[in-house]
């Protein structure tokens, strides 16, 4: 860790403001083409634990959906620092994770593993799934459409969790992430490339989070 580095871990250390314990990263999948990006997500995901997060999310935005199945292979061998899991498009397919050491973890491949990543699963996808679901479960006579609120909806999302601070690299844009979820989430732009990302960068979208006084929508 470079001085400056070690600076801003002092600084985070010392801030009186609580750490997001929910994180979420947003890349796309030309982010993921360069050499060395699988490293450097394996990195942030490092990053996050070490710095408090307890729940990591990784949305990979894609645009062309034959890259899905190589992206999917791609991450499945991440060395991540905890067990994670993987889900593309079909969200019936889960593909499932093994921590740094190689060692599956008790709870990879289901939403309680502690770093999930999405693949193609855009967030309008995902809302019109839970939506579908529920016209299902309506007709089936299941359900009763008066009595529909948020917690029916989010009760289907694939991963439900609330992010508490979304980071975006290289543009400010969230490529269609989590729409439903992060309605409360902290957005983060930084105009550094994600082949550029580095610890620095991660420590100061944290500590940009914890100077901030969140309102959830008041």
């Amino acid at each position: 860790m470079g001085l400056y580095d070690a600076y801003l871990a002092v600084r985070h250390r010392l801030h009186d403001g609580e750490p997001p314990a929910h994180v979420a990263i947003v890349v796309t999948e030309r982010d993921l083409l360069v050499d060395g990006a699988f490293d450097t997500l394996a990195e942030a995901l490092g990053w996050a634990l070490e710095y408090g997060a307890e729940r990591v999310t990784v949305s990979v935005s894609v645009l062309d959906e034959s890259v899905v199945p190589t992206l999917t292979r791609e991450l499945r061998r991440l060395d991540a620092p905890a067990p994670f899991v993987v889900r593309g498009p079909d969200d019936a397919a889960v593909a499932e994770g093994t921590d740094g050491d190689g060692d599956e973890g008790a709870d990879a491949g289901t939403a309680d593993a502690p770093i999930r990543i999405t693949v193609g699963l855009g967030g309008k996808a995902e809302f019109a799934a839970a939506v579908r679901e529920i016209a299902s479960d309506v007709d089936a006579g299941a359900l009763d459409p008066g009595s529909i609120d948020a917690d029916d909806v989010t009760d289907r999302l694939v991963f439900p969790e609330e992010p508490d601070l979304v980071i975006k690299t290289g543009a400010e844009r969230l490529s269609d992430f989590a729409i439903w979820q992060s309605v409360y989430a902290e957005l983060y732009f930084t105009d550094v490339n994600w082949r550029d990302f580095r610890r620095r960068d991660y420590l100061r979208a944290v500590l940009d989070f914890q100077d901030r006084q969140r309102r959830f929508g008041r």
